[in-house]
């Protein structure tokens, strides 16, 4: 049995008591923390220890909505004339970008973009995948990086008929029901669909019943643009969660990626099933779209999370830019500060918690042993009242030092332990600069 001790740490437990210890250890055997408390109660000897040096210790960031295929389209400009609306963005970048990727492509994206996640902090990622050309397996490679850089993973493919009607339903089933027989904790399932505006009425009857067959949640995009709204109503004379009702998709383990142009009876339909809603500000404003309203689904009583959307891997400069949004759109300096933090520390938390069976984001006892510490030393008090603050405009902006995840000290002092990111870096530049070839 492994074994792992954490001293000398500023713990930000976030467990239920939400305690802050100001001289803390985390006693962590194989992939669970077993205890946690003040360094001199905690008498334990383990096979490694690490000292955290007064820095602040928390639990890893967990990112409720990602693009790791994106990865390699950091500074590409699509061909021809700028897109003008999301529609083009679409057509001319991101689905020319996903149809050309290969399976060596997703599997370097993939790893590349998790050791990003590594280095801000994150250790559970749920992912939105595509890759036409190489569907079938495609959740096989990012699996694969997954399990070689050491994070969690709840992963699907986004079905759509764009390419061929129906692609990507079989690697859906396929990918749940490898997972349940495995079972191993690390990697879950979703069933993945694009958006109500590209697979058709009998793909995504499919869908509904290979989904509702497997007992899965699924993971779609919805009202991300207006454009799906107007196509929806335009072919189906209804609103978006009408017609995603129609075919029972709502529920528990279901996310909703976006929702920024949800109608109030849309939001009410949301809560009473218990489905889950993932806002993803930065991605929005980069595509000139509405952020998503999240102060309104708070008080709907949604479970409102956030995500990245492949535009980054660092969350908490999501969680900064929710609330400096907010703030600007109501034009109100005294809002949407707390409830952005919690948004990204505890719903984001109960997000992951519905879809992996290991409890994760506290440091308490019996929780998986996911944990980050930053290069940080408060120089002003830190406690329950002042912790946001730290967090927004401090924490979120200092490199992480030490990054565990189910137990295995992936990256220490700034450096990977079993991986050689110089080489993979440098794979992947050249993987990058072929794909930017094949578009056009």
């Amino acid at each position: 049995m492994s074994s792992l001790l954490i001293t000398n740490g500023h713990l930000v437990t976030l467990d239920e008591a939400n305690r802050f210890i100001a001289n803390g250890s985390v006693y962590i055997e194989d992939r669970y923390i077993v205890e946690v408390g003040v360094s001199s109660a905690v008498r334990r000897t383990a096979e490694r220890c690490i000292d955290a040096r007064g820095s602040v210790v928390l639990p890893g960031l967990i990112n409720a909505h990602h693009h790791l295929y994106s990865t390699f389209a950091r500074g590409f400009t699509p061909p021809g004339v700028a897109p003008r609306d999301f529609e083009e963005i679409l057509s001319k970048l991101w689905w020319k970008l996903d149809r050309a990727l290969d399976s060596e492509d997703v599997y370097h994206s993939a790893l590349l973009s998790l050791m990003e996640s590594v280095r801000a902090g994150c250790t559970t990622i749920i992912d939105h995948h595509a890759s036409p050309a190489c569907a079938d397996g495609s959740l096989d490679q990012l699996e694969k990086a997954f399990r070689e850089v050491g994070l969690n993973g709840c992963l699907c493919y986004e079905v759509s008929d764009r390419n061929r009607e129906g692609e990507g339903i079989e690697e859906n089933e396929r990918w749940i029901r490898k997972c349940r027989e495995r079972s191993d904790g690390q990697m879950s399932a979703m069933f993945g669909m694009h958006a109500l505006m590209t697979p058709g009425t009998k793909p995504l009857q499919r869908c509904a019943e290979v989904g509702h067959a497997l007992d899965a949640g699924f993971h779609t995009h919805a009202a991300e643009d207006r454009i799906d709204v107007r196509r929806t109503k335009e072919d189906y004379g209804c609103q978006i969660m009408d017609r995603f009702q129609d075919f029972g998709i709502p529920g528990e383990k279901t996310i909703f990626a976006h929702g920024s142009y949800l109608e109030p009876r849309e939001l009410d339909l949301l809560q009473s099933t218990g489905s889950m809603l993932v806002i993803n500000p930065e991605s929005n404003m980069n595509n000139g779209l509405r952020v998503a309203p999240y102060m309104d689904f708070l008080k709907h009583g949604i479970a409102v999370g956030v995500g990245t959307d492949g535009m980054s891997s660092h969350l908490v400069s999501q969680a900064r830019a929710l609330y400096l949004h907010e703030r600007t759109r109501q034009r109100d300096p005294a809002i949407g500060f707390a409830e952005a933090c919690r948004v990204l520390l505890e719903n984001n938390r109960s997000i992951a918690n519905r879809l992996f069976d290991e409890p994760r984001g506290a440091l308490a006892v019996g929780q998986l042993a996911d944990i980050m510490i930053p290069q940080y030393l408060p120089f002003t008090p830190l406690d329950a009242d002042t912790f946001y603050g730290h967090l927004l405009f401090g924490l979120g902006f200092a490199p992480v030092r030490t990054t565990i995840a189910r137990g295995r000290v992936i990256m220490d002092e700034g450096r990977f332990e079993q991986m050689d990111e110089e080489s993979i870096r440098a794979s992947c530049t050249e993987r990058a600069k072929r794909l930017w070839g094949r578009i056009h």
